[in-house]
């Protein structure tokens, strides 16, 4: 099999799978189709809105499916007999009828250095748990949610002040490479096949806006990465009461861990500086979002409003805040 000739099925849905995508058109093999979820209503008017890859598949002249259910296809998929099917933040699980349609192999790219941080929101768990670097692995799809055997990893470090977005930039900018050793290994037949250490596994599952409440009885440099990892989705958030409502505030990083001795929940306003506390420590501040306003500097916040003790703010502290 060569891999410049492969008869090859992307199936992906994320932004993350568009630099693999686009190598593929431009250097091969060019995909035979891209099987993508269906267009989802976006904005306020929630417009049914086609996802940068179908754009770009459609630019290119390819056919573009779109199932609710990936079993809606198989047959077609069947017909277009596909030596490799890759897989990359497609979001739906495959069917047995599926995993058994490639002639050589169905792979996966998985946002990951497996098998660290299995499921849908690996990029802010790696993030968020602190670890010191996260890559892409390319590995065999089985039923068992990203548990297949392992074909190739590349890593790459995480900076200091990595946030969700850079990291799923620069991974999305690492899969192609890792794409094209995949298959070039699958093409020469010299591809291995690591099975996952299962013992030392962990789950990274999808997140819901509410996820990015913030618990101010975790530690600050807990917080701090987590912020970070939660930036842009789902964001990070605090309820704080202003002129006797309660608002939510977004928090955005940068924020800074300052040693303070607020409870948690607390806010301490000094001058332009806005602290608060947590289990242990403190956050400074920065950029902050008030309920239906735009974002601005936490000093420009501090100047146009009065906090008060704060709805959400938990655990409640026995001295309000300024």
């Amino acid at each position: 099999m060569n891999a410049a000739t492969m008869r090859l099925v992307l199936l992906a849905t994320g932004d993350i799978a568009l630099p693999a995508f686009l190598e593929l058109l431009d250097r091969g093999p060019r995909p035979l189709a891209l099987v993508t979820q269906p267009d989802k209503p976006l904005g306020r008017h929630q417009t049914l809105t086609p996802s940068p890859l179908k754009l770009a598949a459609l630019a290119a002249g390819l056919p573009v499916l779109q199932p609710p259910v990936i079993g809606d296809v198989a047959a077609e998929l069947a017909a277009m007999e596909p030596d490799v099917i890759v897989v990359m933040a497609y979001g739906q699980i495959l069917r047995q009828d599926i995993l058994t349609l490639a002639r050589g192999a169905i792979i996966n790219l998985h946002a990951s250095l497996l098998p660290r941080h299995r499921g849908a929101s690996c990029i802010q768990a790696a993030i968020a748990a602190g670890d010191a670097a996260s890559g892409i692995t390319a590995m065999h799809v089985i039923r068992e949610l990203d548990a297949g055997d392992v074909i190739f990893a590349q890593a790459i470090p995480l900076a200091a002040a990595e946030t969700g977005g850079s990291l799923h930039e620069r991974l999305a900018a690492l899969a192609p490479a890792v794409l094209a050793e995949t298959l070039r290994q699958l093409a020469a037949g010299s591809a291995t096949r690591t099975p996952q250490d299962a013992g030392v596994a962990t789950y990274a599952p999808k997140l819901e806006r509410e996820d990015g409440r913030i618990d101010w009885t975790l530690e600050a440099a807990a917080l701090e990465r987590r912020i970070r990892a939660y930036d842009p989705w789902p964001g990070s958030f605090t309820v704080v009461r202003e002129a006797d409502a309660d608002r939510r505030l977004k928090i955005f990083p940068p924020v800074e861990i300052c040693d303070c001795e607020l409870c948690p929940g607390e806010f301490a306003l000094t001058g332009d500086e806005l602290r608060v506390g947590c289990g242990s420590g403190g956050l400074r501040l920065h950029v902050v979002q008030p309920e239906g306003s735009r974002r601005m500097s936490a000093a420009e916040y501090l100047r146009g409003r009065q906090l008060h003790r704060g709805g959400g703010l938990q655990p409640p502290c026995p001295n309000p805040p300024l």
